[in-house]
């Protein structure tokens, strides 16, 4: 028995854009339109390493425009006959997490009090006097607030109609990503590739936690030169005392050290030598060392530990001691360094940096020791990406991952994984490059904050309750994740914690690119879900935006190497930033951001992606409304030439012939179109294939459907011809808009086709072409805008009739065989065609 196709439902009298993103996004998800089927093999499938949005508030329009271009990508390759594994996280643990609840419920975190489980936040939060909670309970409003607005972001995306399985979510902070966040640090640690170290760290005194190397960026910061006098040298000739430059006078009591480039010969006497540091009369070593700068200030500068990231390298290199001044929280220790004498250093003790700065120079002032006045100057500083004050650089105890920092051969092999990579577009790749060859030390992976994946580690005790850190404790990966702080280590009991012979869990958790820089074995189910894990790894694609190359997808490719020996995906697709109307990238901390809810309600969906999809990969892109008003007529007039190709009954000749050589001509150029869409979109260039699809449909639309709309109702083989092919072009034009327009694609194909445009094949040249010659159209069209121009020009109607209308050249007699077609559309009544060589000649006659 043959199976009966169901009959698709009536054309709208009037189709509309409006409401088609809720018809059809439960739609999908009701028949699992994009649900991943995971019986296909590794060569049949095609997996994205999605990236997982930060969930901190709310999605703005440059999300909107990054995410389009992967889904763009996913949507194609499904429709190519690949079984698309496309799943979605959610970024949910880390920094911006943990600021976004403190000032949402007005709550601080405070590790030492003890869990409330009755705890609810202030009914009216003061984010300027935060309630203090237990890390638990701290831990609890994070979840709760991420999970609202994870909520919210999937209605966006569904909304948006990015064609992600939602079966298959994940966050950053689950018990899934924990579990593979610890068992990758641990088998880290195993291999010596991770370990603790302490020293000198960078340091955000807002947020109170080390900062890595990828996170820092410099800002123009004012400040001041100070010209110090530190004391003399009897004998030489600087007996009357030293004179060097600083911004940074509050560090005075961290001084171990003036240097000076061992080529300057003003200070070569000095060398060796040493002086007195003024007001607190610390010896401190003159010493030489290659980095001192001879032109500038003074060409001799003091060592602090620690200022800049110059004192650091100093510090090691000439292996000076350490006296640290400022503490986490950007004040002046309460306590002085070895060899600082208490009586001046109480004057500065618990001070703001800025305090403390301002009172060494009124001490400077009197001690006489100040040269002048301070100069003011503007200079780069160091900032925590997400941070508002300028990092200061402290002694800590940090957990680091080896990167080829500071091992060259480590570094030659994950530029070699670099070159291995495809990037779209290619010279993003530099980038990439630059960042390893610049690496100046290991990367830093442990916070000191609550709401991340603990480090998964304790410590024995030794008898004064002290922690042995050279024997850390680890678990059976068999038992993660774990938390150290609530959990108890193998061997010991809960009442053993914190006390002598017992044991102490790591307080640090992972930053959040040691977890997300995990998430292709992640979302691929490495060791959980083996079967999986084979069918989709390494994936096929890491998309992503291009100024954390340096970050996370540096750091992926670290944890893949390190672990299994490859690289994570074979593709790197790279977005732009979206720009404001001033050129300036759109960020939450600019407030210069577009919220997209607005924009999708307004123009719809389809007109975003519009828009969105003419951002070429790697390039920025300014926020443009014009061209979401240009996707929405697009997406009108998909609708309204769909609704006239469909229009001629039942009878249809959707799978006629196509005889006439006007209609042939089209085809063979949709067939040229095909060809260059799919070839653009092979090598993710998604732009140059919308840009060729929609200037053949304006065309489509402008010419052809005016020079055959009289010949399509007749009822002869040149009517059917007319109507074939207008729906042959029609098939074919819906499949290459989907991936770009889905919800307007999805609509008409369900005019007159089963099942969904989204799985159905992406069209062949063959398709379309049926060896018609692809100049007729062009030619012929050219004619008709001539026809349109002498009445636009005369200022009567487009139905004005034509007295004669004369053609003469080269083109005449292929011209000749449209004759009809040029007759109705122009309304012509004379029409006169004379061969001949040189440029052709169109002349328009206007009727009366």
């Amino acid at each position: 028995m043959t199976e009966q196709r169901p009959r698709p439902p009536a054309i709208p009298e009037k189709p509309a854009l409006d409401g088609l993103e809720q018809v059809w996004a439960a739609r999908w998800e009701a028949d699992g339109t994009y649900r991943f089927d995971r019986a296909k093999t590794r060569d049949q499938v095609y997996s994205i390493d999605t990236p997982p949005p930060t969930v901190s508030g709310s999605l703005h329009v440059g999300h909107v425009f990054s995410y389009t271009h992967t889904d763009l990508v996913a949507r194609f390759r499904r429709m190519r006959g690949q079984e698309v594994f496309y799943p979605m996280g959610w970024d949910d643990n880390g920094l911006p997490t943990e600021r976004r609840v403190q000032n949402h419920f007005g709550v601080r975190c405070d590790p030492a009090l003890p869990y409330d489980p009755g705890f609810a936040p202030p009914e009216r939060p003061d984010p300027k006097r935060p309630v203090g909670v237990s890390r638990r309970n701290f831990i609890e409003l994070c979840e709760r607030l991420t999970a609202q607005d994870e909520k919210a972001f999937e209605e966006l995306w569904r909304r948006l109609g990015l064609s992600v399985d939602w079966s298959l979510t994940y966050a950053t902070i689950d018990a899934t990503s924990r579990a593979a966040s610890q068992r990758a640090f641990l088998r880290n640690l195993a291999r010596g590739e991770a370990y603790a170290a302490e020293g000198p760290t960078l340091w955000d005194v807002g947020f109170r936690t080390a900062v890595a190397q990828a996170e820092l960026e410099d800002r123009e910061w004012p400040g001041a030169f100070h010209r110090i006098r530190f004391g003399g040298v009897p004998g030489t000739a600087y007996s009357g005392g030293v004179v060097i430059e600083t911004t940074r006078p509050e560090l005075l009591p961290a001084c171990v050290a003036l240097v000076a480039h061992p080529d300057d010969e003003r200070y070569r006497p000095l060398i060796g030598k040493t002086v007195s540091t003024p007001v607190f009369g610390v010896q401190v070593p003159v010493m030489a060392h290659r980095l001192a700068e001879r032109d500038k200030g003074s060409g001799i500068a003091m060592i602090c530990t620690f200022g800049d990231v110059a004192d650091v390298v100093w510090w090691r290199e000439l292996d000076l001691p350490t006296r640290a001044v400022i503490g986490w929280d950007g004040r002046v220790l309460a306590t002085p360094p070895q060899g600082v004498p208490a009586e001046p250093y109480a004057e500065l003790a618990g001070r703001t940096v800025h305090g403390a700065k301002e009172r060494v120079v009124e001490m400077l002032r009197d001690a006489g020791a100040l040269e002048g006045e301070p100069r003011p100057v503007s200079r780069p500083v160091k900032f925590y990406e997400k941070g508002d004050r300028p990092l200061e650089i402290v002694s800590t105890r940090q957990w680091y991952i080896r990167n080829g920092g500071r091992d060259a051969g480590l570094r030659e092999a994950l530029l070699e994984r670099g070159s291995e990579l495809r990037w779209h577009p290619p010279h993003m790749r530099v980038r990439y490059e630059n960042w390893v060859r610049g690496l100046a030390g290991d990367w830093l992976i442990s916070r000191q904050r609550f709401f991340g994946v603990p480090i998964p580690v304790w410590y024995p005790l030794d008898s004064a309750g002290e922690p042995i850190h050279d024997a850390p404790i680890v678990p059976c990966e068999d038992s993660l994740p774990v938390d150290p702080s609530s959990d108890v280590p193998p061997g010991f009991a809960e009442e053993q914690r914190g006390r002598p012979f017992g044991f102490a869990g790591d307080p640090d958790v992972m930053d959040t690119w040691a977890t997300s820089s995990l998430s292709p074995q992640t979302v691929s189910g490495w060791e959980r879900d083996p079967d999986l894990f084979a069918r989709v790894f390494p994936m096929d694609l890491r998309p992503q935006a291009h100024e954390i190359i340096r970050t996370w997808l540096f750091a992926s490719v670290v944890r893949a190497h390190l672990e299994n020996g490859v690289l994570p995906w074979r593709n790197a697709a790279i977005s732009g930033w979206i720009l404001d109307p001033d050129r300036k990238k759109m960020s939450k901390s600019k407030g210069n951001v577009v919220t997209p809810l607005g924009l999708l309600e307004e123009y719809g969906s389809d007109a975003v992606r519009y828009w969105a999809a003419g951002g070429r990969p790697g390039t920025d892109t300014a926020f443009d409304t014009g061209q979401i008003k240009v996707g929405r007529r697009l997406a009108i007039k998909i609708l309204n030439a769909s609704r006239f190709a469909l229009g001629f009954g039942e009878g249809q000749d959707g799978d006629g012939a196509v005889t006439e050589a006007l209609d042939l001509s089209m085809l063979a150029r949709l067939a040229a179109v095909v060809e260059d869409a799919t070839a653009a979109l092979s090598s993710y260039d998604y732009t140059r294939a919308l840009e060729a699809t929609e200037r053949f449909f304006w065309e489509f639309c402008d010419d052809y459907l005016e020079l055959v709309k009289s010949r399509a109702y007749g009822a002869d083989a040149g009517a059917r011809s007319a109507r074939a092919a207008l729906r042959r072009a029609l098939d074919v034009l819906l499949r290459l808009f989907a991936p770009f327009l889905p919800f307007v694609t999805e609509e008409v194909w369900s005019w007159w086709r089963p099942g969904t445009v989204h799985r159905a094949a992406w069209p062949v040249p063959a398709e379309a072409d049926a060896g018609g010659d692809p100049a007729l159209l062009a030619a012929v069209s050219e004619v008709l805008r001539e026809i349109r121009k002498a009445k636009s020009t005369a200022r009567v109607s487009m139905r004005a009739g034509v007295a004669v209308l004369s053609v003469t050249g080269p083109d005449a007699g292929l011209i000749g065989s449209a004759r009809g077609d040029l007759c109705a559309a122009g309304v012509v009544d004379e029409f006169v065609l004379a061969g001949g060589s040189g440029e052709p000649r169109i002349e328009v006659t206007l009727a009366g």
